[in-house]
């Protein structure tokens, strides 16, 4: 027999890791739950991802959703799980998903103080070709008094107390940002456990990639032109920055937290509000990076300042390394002067 190495038994799971910080800030224990029973339903989208293809869960489901894009099998099978693990951890009052025209609000009997927004699975369109995945989520508490409402989830993202985004890759990460910081956890499938493998993650001051899809070129307005122009044809003697876009957000901006760089998904001719949702799109990845050391603006102000007028308003953003986001600003702001 070949000896094994023993399992690490003082490895920290998330379960572990939101206990422990709940205790250090005297917690009610409210938060724990939701995020271990969001954590429950981001284990099951992960398994039905790995067998979609085999479970007939690929191809379109014959509708669309409220902003706009088409709907699949999973899409559903994603939004049904979430809800229901959300409900099911008597910590929510209201919900807010992609996938929803309305919010929905919580049963009397199983209600909490919390507010979760949601896309259950971005980057669908990639479905069909095994391009990574992931589902976004924004957690506010409510702040006001009497029955829970659409307008409560109606708040900038100064207010969440969490956001993240787990990632459906060669591995399932889920990348969970608090008051704490960044910390990111690789799901075990041998034990059905996410495991902390980095702590305290920090994106480089300055990256080398840029992200955006150039096919829109025609499209873009004179300041995302000059500055992707500035990035390929450098006139300074340094080297040009690398071109990468999968066309999954959460792939996107895992690839910018991790190496450093730039995730831009501007206004433009044909979508001159932008395209991405602000309150779960936006906001969950803006809080991401600012707790990462980055930043994310949409050209005039800060993501996280924004107070949404509706729960599906689109929004344009630009995020990353401080040093490139504060680069594209300086130039967005140039032209808005013109």
């Amino acid at each position: 027999m070949t000896d094994q190495a023993p399992f690490d038994t003082d490895v920290i799971t998330m379960t572990r890791f939101v206990m422990e910080q709940g205790i250090k800030a005297k917690g009610t224990g409210e938060l724990t739950q939701l995020l271990n029973s969001l954590c429950t339903a981001i284990k099951a989208i992960s398994t039905a991802v790995r067998k979609a293809g085999l479970a007939h869960l690929y191809g379109i489901a014959g509708s669309t959703n409220v902003t706009g894009d088409q709907v699949k099998k999973l899409d559903i099978l994603s939004n049904d799980l979430c809800v229901n693990m959300l409900k099911s951890s008597f910590s929510c009052c209201v919900l807010v998903s992609e996938e929803d025209p309305h919010a929905l609000i919580v049963e009397t009997d199983k209600r909490g103080k919390y507010i979760v927004c949601f896309d259950p699975l971005d980057g669908s369109s990639n479905i069909d070709c095994l391009v990574s995945i992931g589902t976004i989520f924004g957690i506010y508490r409510k702040t006001t008094d009497g029955e829970p409402s659409e307008k409560d989830a109606l708040q900038p993202g100064r207010n969440l107390v969490a956001a993240g985004y787990a990632l459906y890759g060669s591995a399932t990460m889920l990348v969970l940002a608090t008051d704490c910081g960044v910390n990111c956890f690789m799901l075990d499938p041998s034990i059905g456990e996410f495991i902390l493998t980095d702590k305290n993650v920090k994106i480089n001051p300055r990256g080398n990639l840029y992200s955006l899809n150039e096919g829109y070129a025609k499209y873009f307005d004179a300041a995302v032109t000059e500055y992707l122009q500035k990035k390929k044809f450098p006139t300074d003697g340094s080297s040009p920055y690398g071109g990468r876009y999968v066309g999954s957000m959460v792939a996107d901006v895992h690839r910018t937290l991790v190496y450093g760089g730039i995730f831009l998904y501007p206004a433009n001719t044909k979508s001159p509000k932008g395209k991405l949702r602000l309150l779960y799109e936006c906001n969950p990845m803006a809080y991401v990076m600012e707790k990462a050391g980055g930043m994310a603006t949409n050209g005039v102000e800060n993501i996280l300042d924004i107070v949404p007028d509706n729960i599906h308003q689109r929004m344009p953003i630009v995020l990353g390394s401080p040093e490139d986001v504060k680069e594209y600003i300086a130039i967005f702001k140039k032209h808005a002067k013109k």
